[in-house]
């Protein structure tokens, strides 16, 4: 790799356990094994030089590419043509299904479908973010990669036994692979790279590739068939509802924030942060986006993982709460962050961290998010056994000692505690929703604590989460800055959507955080986080600024500012974290959160427009 591909110009496939990313020009240049946050077998992506990747690209230098995918599938096309010819290489993984393996493959076909085309083949494995060293053993039926701790990588090739040899594969000094393949019209070839595979090399027949395409294909088709969206904007929700199941770690039902560690918010900056973990709050919000499309299944598989969390340390935890903030997908929670200084860092942004060093903060609005999650499921037909009701009482009793406190917040700071408005906010979400839940279903309950708790969160946030001066609601108390967070009150229904106060709240992020439609978290320099650099705007808070405008019936603006930001997205739909200001994408992609935003903000702006009276005009709109 001579240089970094842009974030954006790549696609990810996955098997349901981990993924892989790959670029626009063939390059294979993430991909962790045996889960999302296991050590990278291909790390490119964060050091082009050390990091390792498995490339097929056209030997000629001056080709074009394309890259989709296969509708409502995961299976990803990239196509490239030349004068001499065009070809394509097909990649995906088999799903490997709800119970944990090590065991995962991918495969890529690689095709001539016009005149000639020559490819040029490298696989440069770099085992545990390139810190072990490997040998590689060459067969007559494919090749092994043997790491020093004893890790495998096999690679079987896809031909028929009496297929002539249309490449000679060659060593590098590194013990890597190099294959120069030659393909006229209608010949294919191709490699399934295997971790786990317990046994030799072999060659792959046509029909045994073409059955694992077939059962793939078919596994995602069937899937997305469960879809219940029919609104304006179906197949950029239908792409984003695949993206979030290639995030979902099937045995466990926990969606991770992204499949990727360490690409930077800022490129030269700090803020490069390890993503491959579930938060509660991210997975929390793909309850209401995996429920309003339909997908019962995936909700309920985290809404169990979210009852064990729960139960484990229920009351527990002391100042920082029964609940982490995040877990390993899993649910364990030792995620201690380290830096892998023999790595340059995307583009030269260093350091590269894995682990997440914020799993141990504070942030008091999980406990909303959760409770709000599970009172969504529970009006969806979810029930919550005596045992899980026990635990959510108690969690409620600790939230009740502890919920005016400084805390980290959302954001994830580190520049110091603050009492933010949001983490509030939420207070009286988990206090609200748990008063709901017990009502509606006759439960015994701290009802009369919970209701002054709620209460008494409800008068300190309009006492002194309100600025006079700003006519707004601010980031946290004492404070004068704007927080985008705060574009939830109307939707959790601390506020309506109608009142004075959040329309004047609205207007005032339109002014400080809104730039030509794009959002920004809040400004930095005005409240610093305690960390060095700036940032881009972020995609979730676009799409939650979207949300917040439908509900108040600004509905042009939001479809415009919605319209707008589908121009952000890649060439295949996805969104990572961040835009900068040239309109380049930056942050772990894709990111799950942007994603379930954009289901939700479409599902109540389409609603929205539906509802709308012909020929009315709203103020504001």
């Amino acid at each position: 790799m001579d240089e970094y591909p842009l974030i954006e110009n790549h696609g990810l496939i996955g098997d349901l356990q981990t993924a892989a990313l790959v670029t626009t020009d063939g390059t294979l240049d993430w991909f962790c094994s045996p889960r999302f946050d296991s050590p990278s077998v291909f790390g490119a992506l964060l050091d082009k030089d050390r990091g390792g990747h498995c490339t097929v690209r056209p030997a000629h230098p001056t080709h074009s590419t394309k890259q989709l995918y296969l509708p409502d599938t995961a299976i990803l096309v990239t196509r490239f043509m030349t004068e001499a010819g065009a070809g394509e290489v097909v990649d995906f993984m088999p799903v490997t299904g709800t119970t944990v393996t090590d065991r995962h493959r991918l495969v890529r076909l690689v095709r001539c479908v016009r005149g000639t085309m020559t490819f040029d083949v490298e696989i440069a494995p770099r085992f545990d973010y390139g810190l072990s060293k490997h040998e590689v053993h060459i067969t007559p039926h494919g090749a092994v990669f043997v790491a020093e701790d004893g890790t495998e990588l096999t690679v079987h090739p896809i031909r028929e036994p009496e297929d002539e040899r249309l490449g000679d594969i060659l060593t590098h000094r590194d013990a890597d692979l190099q294959v120069t393949l030659t393909l006229e019209a209608g010949q294919q070839r191709g490699l399934i790279l295997e971790m786990g595979a317990g046994g030799p090399p072999r060659e792959v027949r046509r029909d045994e590739h073409e059955r694992l395409f077939e059962e793939t294909a078919e596994f995602w088709r069937s899937w997305l068939a469960q879809s219940r969206y029919t609104g304006r904007w179906r197949e950029v929700v239908e792409r984003s509802a695949i993206t979030l199941k290639l995030m979902t770690f099937a045995p466990s039902g926990a969606v991770v924030a992204a499949p990727t560690a360490a690409l930077p918010e800022q490129l030269g900056g700090e803020r490069n942060w390890d993503y491959r973990f579930t938060w509660i709050r991210d997975a929390s919000f793909s309850v209401y986006a995996l429920l309003g499309l339909g997908f019962t299944e995936e909700a309920r598989a985290f809404i169990i993982w979210l009852s064990d969390r729960v139960k484990e340390r229920a009351g527990g935890g002391g100042n920082t709460g029964p609940l982490n903030i995040m877990y390993k997908v899993d649910g364990s929670s030792d995620l201690n962050e380290q830096i892998l200084d023999h790595w340059e860092g995307y583009e030269g942004s260093a350091p590269v961290r894995i682990g997440n060093g914020a799993a141990t903060q504070l942030q008091l609005d999980i406990y909303g998010e959760a409770l709000d999650s599970i009172y969504f499921a529970h009006q969806h037909g979810f029930q919550v056994g005596h045992g899980g009701w026990t635990s959510l009482r108690t969690d409620l009793d600790w939230l009740a000692d502890h919920w005016d406190q400084a805390e980290e917040g959302i954001w994830e700071t580190r520049g110091g505690r603050q009492d933010f408005t949001y983490g509030r906010v939420m207070s009286w979400v988990a206090f609200d929703r748990a008063l709901r839940l017990a009502q509606s279903k006759g439960w015994p309950s701290a009802a009369g604590r919970w209701q002054a708790e709620r209460d008494a969160v409800y008068e300190q946030v309009m006492a002194k989460g309100w600025s006079e001066d700003r006519r707004a609601f601010v980031q946290h108390y004492g404070s004068e800055v704007l927080d985008s967070s705060l574009l939830r009150m109307a939707t959790v229904g601390f506020l309506t959507p109608g009142d004075p106060m959040w329309a004047s709240t609205l207007d005032a992020m339109e002014e400080e955080l809104v730039s030509d439609s794009l959002v920004y978290r809040y400004n930095p320099d005005a409240s610093p986080d305690g960390l060095r650099g700036s940032e881009g705007t972020f995609s979730l808070c676009t799409f939650m600024y979207v949300d917040a405008l439908a509900r108040a019936g600004r509905i042009d603006r939001a479809r415009l500012v919605f319209e707008k930001m589908m121009g952000y997205a890649n060439h295949l739909g996805l969104y990572s974290e961040e835009i900068d200001p040239t309109g380049r994408q930056l942050g772990n992609f894709p990111q799950a959160f942007t994603h379930l935003a954009l289901i939700d903000s479409a599902i109540t702006l389409n609603e929205a427009l539906d509802n709308r009276k012909p020929g009315l005009v709203r103020h504001g709109s």
